[in-house]
C-alpha cells in the first residue's frame, strides 16, 4: 500500500474519531490549519464535522461549518469562498459511482462553493456542482446541478423557489463555546 495513503488515512481517522470530538475550539482548528488544504481566517469548525482527504479540502475566510457536517475531499477538490455558513449534518461530496457502469466505476468532480453561500440543515452536494455566489440551499435539499448565483434552491433534487438580494455585505463571526 502507498505510504502516502496509509498516513492520509491516519491523519483522517485521527481528526475524525478523536479530535473532532474535543470541545476544544482552538485544538481542532489548529489540527485542521495543517491537515486542510487551506483553512480561513475567522473560520469555524463544530464538534463532529467530517474529513475524508482534508489535503484537498479548502475553506475561505469566515466560513461557520455547523456541527456534523461531512466534507468528502477523497479525489476531487471542495471550495468555499468567504462568508459561508454551512448548517449542521449537510453534506458535500465529490465522489459516486456511475450507475450504467458495469464494473460500477467512480464518477465524480471538484465541487465550488462562492462567497457568502447558506446551505442549511442535512443538505447534500452532489460531485461535480459549483453554487454560485449568494445562494442558498434549502433544508434537506439534493443539489444535483450547478446553482446560478443569488438562486435560492430548495426539494429532492433541488430546483430554484426564489431569488436572494444582491446587497449582502455580512462577514460571518461565530465561534460557540463548546460547539
Amino acid at each position: 500500500m502507498n505510504l502516502r495513503i496509509i498516513a492520509g488515512s491516519v491523519l483522517s481517522y485521527s481528526y475524525n474519531h478523536i479530535l473532532s470530538n474535543l470541545p476544544c475550539h482552538k485544538a481542532r482548528l489548529a489540527y485542521l490549519k495543517a491537515y486542510l488544504g487551506t483553512l480561513g481566517n475567522g473560520t469555524s469548525v463544530q464538534m463532529g464535522c467530517r474529513f475524508l482527504n482534508g489535503r484537498k479540502v479548502h475553506l475561505g475566510d469566515r466560513n461557520v461549518i455547523n456541527f456534523g457536517c461531512l466534507f468528502d475531499g477523497r479525489h476531487y477538490q471542495i471550495k468555499t469562498g468567504n462568508d459561508v455558513s454551512i448548517g449542521p449534518e449537510a453534506s458535500i461530496l465529490t465522489l459516486g459511482h456511475d450507475p450504467q457502469s458495469a464494473e460500477f466505476a467512480d464518477r465524480g468532480g471538484d465541487v465550488i462553493i462562492g462567497d457568502r453561500v447558506w446551505i442549511a440543515y442535512r443538505a447534500i452536494i452532489l460531485p461535480g456542482v459549483t453554487l454560485g455566489d449568494g445562494v442558498v440551499v434549502g433544508a434537506g435539499a439534493v443539489v444535483s446541478r450547478s446553482v446560478d448565483p443569488y438562486c435560492i434552491v430548495a426539494g429532492n433534487p433541488a430546483r430554484v423557489i426564489g431569488e436572494r438580494s444582491q446587497d449582502l455585505t455580512y462577514k460571518l463571526n461565530y465561534f460557540p463555546w463548546l460547539l
